[in-house]
């Protein structure tokens, strides 16, 4: 059995309105898959107040996307350092991207 590329395995999370330029960035890269997902965070930002029908709520936990990128070992540093960038709001809670090298990534085919 010979040993597959290695590959290395990018999560992004960010805030919604960033998920569609992320998600450019991603479709133009060399990413062989991806995931999208909503999720809900909790950071720097300790979340706010919100109304609903006269009565004020906390919103502890904010809406957030996860994009999970597989991409070659070679190229991981280059899209991780361009998603960051396209991420970038400059405001707090813009999210987190973590890089995550895989052992044996399989195709699992039916």
């Amino acid at each position: 059995m010979t040993a597959p590329d290695a590959v290395t395995q990018l999560v992004v999370v960010v805030k919604p309105f960033r998920a569609a330029a992320v998600l450019a960035a991603v479709a133009a890269s060399s990413a062989t898959a991806w995931t999208v997902r909503e999720a809900k965070g909790y950071g720097r930002q300790k979340g706010y107040l919100g109304r609903y029908r006269g009565s004020e709520y906390s919103m502890a936990y904010l809406p957030k996307v996860e994009i999970i990128v597989w991409v070659p070992a070679a190229d991981a540093k280059a899209l991780a350092d361009h998603l960051a960038a396209v991420a970038r709001s400059g405001r707090i809670g813009d999210g987190k991207l973590f890089a995550v090298p895989t052992a044996w990534p399989h195709a699992i085919e039916f």
